[in-house]
């Protein structure tokens, strides 16, 4: 019996408030910073609907002192956060294309990949990921709860549009074979019930199995202020104490860790079973760097009170354009952006459009919980609007350049972890 269980009818639209820690069950949670309301980030409406009621939800961060999981405080029925038009496609982005080769690279080379071997990706999404994995000539399947599976399968890449489970973890195995490697990449801290989740991971993992899982980093979050990864997908922020004792309870044990670029800053675990894999040194560098007690509760607050006035700085640099009549716009829509927007308040008085790359799903849509419009980036250099608002702040060093050589003369705002022009 696993200390916690999140209970729900999936499909009912019901949330579950988070009242004992997700991973250790322990009961006194403390409540790190509150958003307010936030809607769905994958809730895009086309542009000149018809406005209609849809659902919003409460999004606070709570802090377990027991074993020093940063997580959500509301569980919300993964039906809507995860639609089946979910808009979302990792292949549009170059750093994540970059960054899954690199753990092909990587991971191939530690574990010793034979090409019989069998990898599965979890939340493969576009296929993005293990298509790195077939191109090695290894056998791979993917698994992805949204409509994007097609456009995998479509790929040639095996994929089964299922939400993971033990039970598809079961029909895993007796279909294709235990896996020499899993990987979950940005989705194992989206999952509910992460105890079963685990569970269906070992059950898919050969004896001398590997997983891989890469997360959002909780200190680097906090190092760069990035409340804005703070949504209703990401039930968990994991430090890499918090997740090798996930994972302990199970008798997987870290064997590797390493901090990535990809999302701002994003850690990339390595777990085996316990006594199979020798422990690298990385490991305890990492533990040993990250707070705990005393000092994470402080880093937390002051956490807490940046996240308030980096809203007012914000403000601040975008009130003297509007006040001299000056337009603004938003460049890029991720997930993260949706939080910013609303919590600041950035509605379509204050932002003209966000501008997206040619081919992305958001196109024609609305900006979640906004009537901001999702536009083609060419309208953006025809307008020449007076501010630019980079939403994708955390690759602003690389998009800003790209935008002046396409034509951009206004002015460039990235806007965490300090709002400043560029």
């Amino acid at each position: 019996m696993f200390p916690v269980k999140v209970a729900r009818a999936a499909g009912t639209g019901a949330s579950v408030p988070v009242e004992v820690c997700q991973v250790c069950g322990h009961d006194h949670l403390e409540t790190v910073l509150s958003l307010g309301y936030m809607p769905p980030v994958n809730q895009m409406v086309p542009i000149g609907q018809v406005e209609r009621q849809q659902p919003w939800f409460p999004t606070s961060l709570l802090h377990c002192p027991k074993c020093e999981l940063v997580q959500l405080g509301l569980v919300v029925d993964p039906v809507i956060i995860f639609p089946p038009e979910y808009p979302y496609t990792s292949g549009m982005t170059r750093i994540l294309r970059d960054n899954f080769a690199e753990l092909y690279a990587e991971s191939s080379q530690l574990l010793g990949l034979c090409e019989d071997d069998l990898v599965v990706d979890i939340g493969s999404n576009d296929g993005t990921l293990i298509s790195n994995f077939q191109k090695g000539g290894h056998r791979i399947l993917g698994i992805e709860p949204t409509d994007v599976a097609k456009i995998a399968n479509q790929r040639g890449i095996d994929t089964i549009q299922r939400y993971f489970s033990t039970e598809v973890a079961r029909e895993v195995v007796a279909t294709h074979g235990t896996a020499k490697l899993v990987t979950a990449a940005n989705c194992f801290a989206h999952i509910e019930d992460v105890h079963a989740i685990v569970e269906g991971i070992m059950a898919m993992l050969a004896p001398d199995g590997v997983f891989i899982s890469e997360s959002h980093y909780l200190i680097g979050l906090l190092d760069t202020l990035q409340y804005d990864t703070v949504y209703h997908e990401h039930l968990r922020y994991y430090s890499v104490g918090s997740l090798a004792h996930l994972l302990a309870i199970h008798g997987l044990e870290v064997y590797h860790a390493r901090k990535i670029p990809t999302h701002g800053g994003s850690i990339r675990v390595y777990a085996a079973r316990k006594g199979t894999r020798t422990i690298q040194p990385s490991v305890q560098e990492i533990l040993d760097s990250e707070p705990r007690g005393e000092a994470m509760r402080k880093r937390l607050a002051t956490f807490r009170q940046e996240v308030m006035l980096s809203k007012l700085r914000l403000y601040s640099m975008i009130r003297d354009v509007k006040e001299r009549g000056g337009r603004i716009c938003g460049i890029s829509a991720p997930s993260r952006a949706s939080t910013m927007v609303n919590y600041v308040g950035l509605d379509s008085s204050i932002i003209d459009y966000v501008c997206e790359i040619e081919g992305s799903l958001k196109i024609g849509k609305c900006m979640p919980g906004t009537l901001i419009p999702v536009v083609e980036e060419s309208r953006m250099f025809k307008d020449q609007p007076d501010c630019a608002i980079i939403f994708s702040w955390h690759i602003a060093d690389e998009l800003a350049p790209k935008l002046r050589a396409k034509g951009y003369k206004g002015m460039l705002v990235t806007p965490l972890p300090v709002p400043r022009a560029l």
